[in-house]
Protein backbone atom coordinates (compact mmCIF):
# COMPACT_ATOMS: atom_id res chain seq x y z
CA UNK A 1 0.00 0.00 0.00
CA UNK A 2 1.19 2.94 -1.03
CA UNK A 3 -0.84 6.12 0.95
CA UNK A 4 0.76 9.44 2.25
CA UNK A 5 -0.83 11.76 4.81
CA UNK A 6 0.95 15.08 5.34
CA UNK A 7 0.01 18.40 6.84
CA UNK A 8 2.47 21.60 6.47
CA UNK A 9 2.78 25.01 5.41
CA UNK A 10 4.01 25.18 1.57
CA UNK A 11 7.50 26.87 1.10
CA UNK A 12 6.75 28.96 -1.74
CA UNK A 13 3.84 29.79 -3.98
CA UNK A 14 2.61 26.61 -6.01
CA UNK A 15 3.83 26.60 -9.55
CA UNK A 16 1.45 25.79 -11.90
CA UNK A 17 2.15 25.20 -15.89
CA UNK A 18 -0.20 23.53 -18.73
CA UNK A 19 0.74 20.44 -20.05
CA UNK A 20 -0.71 17.66 -22.46
CA UNK A 21 -1.01 17.38 -25.81
CA UNK A 22 -3.10 20.11 -26.57
CA UNK A 23 -1.74 21.94 -23.32
CA UNK A 24 -4.96 21.48 -21.48
CA UNK A 25 -3.67 20.23 -18.12
CA UNK A 26 -2.83 22.04 -15.51
CA UNK A 27 0.59 20.56 -13.31
CA UNK A 28 1.11 22.32 -10.10
CA UNK A 29 4.53 21.77 -8.15
CA UNK A 30 4.77 22.78 -4.81
CA UNK A 31 6.90 22.29 -1.53
CA UNK A 32 5.44 21.56 1.43
CA UNK A 33 7.61 22.05 5.01
CA UNK A 34 6.09 19.65 7.81
CA UNK A 35 7.20 20.32 11.11
CA UNK A 36 8.79 17.26 12.59
CA UNK A 37 7.29 16.36 16.31
CA UNK A 38 10.36 16.00 17.98
CA UNK A 39 13.91 18.13 18.16
CA UNK A 40 17.29 15.98 18.20
CA UNK A 41 18.63 16.16 21.17
CA UNK A 42 22.04 15.48 20.24
CA UNK A 43 21.85 19.08 18.29
CA UNK A 44 19.25 21.47 18.96
CA UNK A 45 20.25 23.36 15.99
CA UNK A 46 19.38 20.95 13.73
CA UNK A 47 16.22 21.33 11.37
CA UNK A 48 13.05 20.61 12.63
CA UNK A 49 11.08 20.33 9.40
CA UNK A 50 11.07 18.16 6.44
CA UNK A 51 10.41 19.75 2.89
CA UNK A 52 8.72 17.72 0.55
CA UNK A 53 8.04 17.67 -2.89
CA UNK A 54 4.03 17.51 -4.18
CA UNK A 55 2.45 17.60 -7.42
CA UNK A 56 -0.84 17.48 -8.09
CA UNK A 57 -2.83 17.56 -11.73
CA UNK A 58 -5.79 18.88 -13.67
CA UNK A 59 -9.09 20.69 -11.28
CA UNK A 60 -6.95 19.83 -8.25
CA UNK A 61 -4.20 21.68 -9.65
CA UNK A 62 -6.01 24.86 -10.40
CA UNK A 63 -7.32 24.83 -7.33
CA UNK A 64 -4.46 24.86 -5.61
CA UNK A 65 -2.76 27.73 -7.85
CA UNK A 66 -5.99 29.95 -7.26
CA UNK A 67 -6.63 29.79 -3.35
CA UNK A 68 -3.33 28.69 -1.99
CA UNK A 69 -0.04 30.45 -1.75
CA UNK A 70 3.16 30.84 0.51
CA UNK A 71 2.60 30.32 3.93
CA UNK A 72 -0.84 28.17 3.71
CA UNK A 73 -1.31 25.38 5.96
CA UNK A 74 -2.49 22.43 3.84
CA UNK A 75 -3.24 18.93 4.76
CA UNK A 76 -3.12 16.40 1.84
CA UNK A 77 -3.17 12.78 1.12
CA UNK A 78 -1.38 11.24 -1.73
CA UNK A 79 1.30 8.56 -3.16
CA UNK A 80 4.68 8.64 -2.97
CA UNK A 81 6.12 8.06 -6.74
CA UNK A 82 9.87 8.13 -7.28
CA UNK A 83 11.88 8.51 -11.18
CA UNK A 84 14.90 9.59 -12.36
CA UNK A 85 16.26 11.57 -15.40
CA UNK A 86 19.34 12.12 -17.15
CA UNK A 87 20.04 16.31 -16.49
CA UNK A 88 21.97 18.31 -19.06
CA UNK A 89 25.15 17.59 -17.48
CA UNK A 90 24.65 13.76 -18.29
CA UNK A 91 24.14 12.70 -14.92
CA UNK A 92 21.03 10.58 -13.18
CA UNK A 93 18.87 12.61 -10.57
CA UNK A 94 16.61 10.60 -8.53
CA UNK A 95 13.42 12.07 -8.17
CA UNK A 96 11.02 11.48 -4.74
CA UNK A 97 7.55 13.60 -5.28
CA UNK A 98 4.21 12.80 -3.29
CA UNK A 99 1.41 13.32 -5.74
CA UNK A 100 -1.74 14.55 -4.35
CA UNK A 101 -4.75 12.73 -4.52
CA UNK A 102 -7.07 14.71 -2.01
CA UNK A 103 -5.91 18.44 -0.62
CA UNK A 104 -7.86 20.93 2.05
CA UNK A 105 -7.09 23.93 3.90
CA UNK A 106 -5.89 22.74 7.58
CA UNK A 107 -6.93 26.19 8.88
CA UNK A 108 -9.38 29.40 8.36
CA UNK A 109 -8.08 32.27 6.45
CA UNK A 110 -7.76 34.47 9.48
CA UNK A 111 -5.72 31.78 10.80
CA UNK A 112 -3.73 32.10 7.50
CA UNK A 113 -2.80 35.81 7.30
CA UNK A 114 -2.02 35.91 10.26
CA UNK A 115 1.27 34.47 9.53
CA UNK A 116 1.28 30.80 10.82
CA UNK A 117 0.04 32.67 14.20
CA UNK A 118 -3.86 31.08 14.92
CA UNK A 119 -6.21 32.95 15.54
CA UNK A 120 -7.80 31.86 19.11
CA UNK A 121 -10.99 31.01 19.23
CA UNK A 122 -11.79 30.10 22.50
CA UNK A 123 -9.59 29.91 26.24
CA UNK A 124 -9.11 26.24 26.22
CA UNK A 125 -6.25 24.27 24.70
CA UNK A 126 -8.84 21.45 23.11
CA UNK A 127 -9.98 23.63 19.90
CA UNK A 128 -13.14 23.74 20.50
CA UNK A 129 -15.03 27.16 21.16
CA UNK A 130 -17.08 27.89 24.48
CA UNK A 131 -20.46 28.38 23.68
CA UNK A 132 -22.69 29.99 26.61
CA UNK A 133 -25.17 27.98 28.36
CA UNK A 134 -27.63 30.71 27.94
CA UNK A 135 -28.05 30.97 24.76
CA UNK A 136 -31.40 31.35 22.61
CA UNK A 137 -32.11 28.05 20.46
CA UNK A 138 -32.88 30.84 17.73
CA UNK A 139 -29.55 32.27 17.77
CA UNK A 140 -27.65 29.13 17.03
CA UNK A 141 -26.89 28.36 12.93
CA UNK A 142 -28.65 24.65 13.55
CA UNK A 143 -30.96 23.06 15.51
Amino acid sequence: MNKVILMGRLVRDPEVRMSGTNQDMAVARFTLAVDRRFQNKNDPNAPTADFIGCVAFGKQADFIGKYFQKGTKMALTGRIQTGSYTNKDGQKVYTTDVFTEEVEFAESKNASRSNGNPVPTSNDNDGFMNIPDNLEDDSLPFN
